[in-house]
């Protein structure tokens, strides 16, 4: 079982003719992804080189192929009604890859979003994969593999350097959530932690975080009700105070969004925290031994 995507997920690729829609269209195919749509408004009845048939609105789209997830690489200005599109077609989940999305734009969508019963992940995030069944979003699939570790984080590239190290320790994978480094985001740290939590087939949690915001001191509240070993990484902590690392929400202010407080935070929780992205997988092992010890 996994969480969010599974083989039976049918996607809908909403901005597929772009260079980016194109490329990741292909990759998706290859890993195994059902893509069984495409939207563009004015290439309505085409087909893409992969054979993907493209249409005009995401509800026509979802009514001639049963779409039930959409992926959406529309640039930044436009991207927040493509994922409003698509809530307003009944798609249960949304995964927003674009970056650039205006901040006021997401706080004025998002409410809508949730009150439709559309989940969105992202923005500007490197999407869900469940191996070996389905990849929605521009993860290299190659590093994944199947297996009892739920992975939550809020950076693409820390994710594939440690999902790279759990799977040479012969630690897969449930499933891989990067759930954005924007400040507003579809889906938070403590709302996928839950997910993990009701999953059977996931028997240990890690947790990715980075400096700015409040959200893994948020998830660290929770961690203790779980039944489930989490390990974190929180990246940044040489970040110096009010200067933006990377994502839009990696800045701290003041005594907000602190590398030391989020530490602080999970370890008080009971969540082993490691200190380089190498230690992430041994913590990990540990962990699972301890449970089924």
């Amino acid at each position: 079982m996994s969480i969010l995507v599974d083989a039976g997920t049918r996607v809908l690729v909403q901005g597929i003719t772009g260079r980016e829609g194109s490329f990741h269209t292909g990759e998706m195919l290859a890993y195994g992804t059902r893509v069984v749509a495409g939207v563009v408004p004015g290439r309505g009845g085409s087909i893409t080189a992969d054979g993907v048939p493209v249409y005009d609105t995401v509800r026509h789209a979802v009514d001639e192929t049963a779409a039930n997830a959409s992926i959406v690489f529309v640039p930044g200005p436009f991207a927040a009604d493509a994922i409003l599109e698509a809530a307003d077609a009944g798609l249960g989940l949304v995964v927003a890859i674009t970056d650039g999305i205006p901040v006021h734009d997401m706080i004025s969508i998002l409410p809508v979003v949730r009150q439709s019963g559309t989940r969105v992940i992202g923005p500007n995030c490197p999407g869900v994969i469940s191996p070996p069944h389905c990849k929605l979003g521009i993860m290299p699939g190659n590093v994944f593999t199947a297996g009892p570790v739920g992975v939550v984080s809020r950076s693409g590239t820390l994710t594939y350097e440690i999902v790279d190290e759990l799977t040479r320790a012969g630690l897969g994978q449930s499933t891989c959530v990067g759930i954005g480094g924007d400040p507003i985001i579809g889906t938070s740290f403590l709302e996928t932690l839950q997910l993990f939590e009701a999953d059977p087939e996931t028997r240990a949690v890690v947790l990715i975080g980075e400096i700015g915001g409040s959200d893994e001191e948020t998830a660290a509240e929770y961690i203790p009700q779980m039944s489930k070993p989490v390990v974190s990484f929180i990246g940044g902590r040489s970040a110096p105070t009010g200067k933006r690392m990377g994502h839009a929400g990696a800045i701290v202010s003041g005594r907000v969004g602190t590398a030391a407080g989020k530490v602080a935070a999970l370890t008080a929780a009971g969540s082993p925290v490691a200190e380089t992205t190498h230690e992430v997988a041994s913590l990990v092992a540990a962990a699972l031994a301890g449970r089924s010890g």
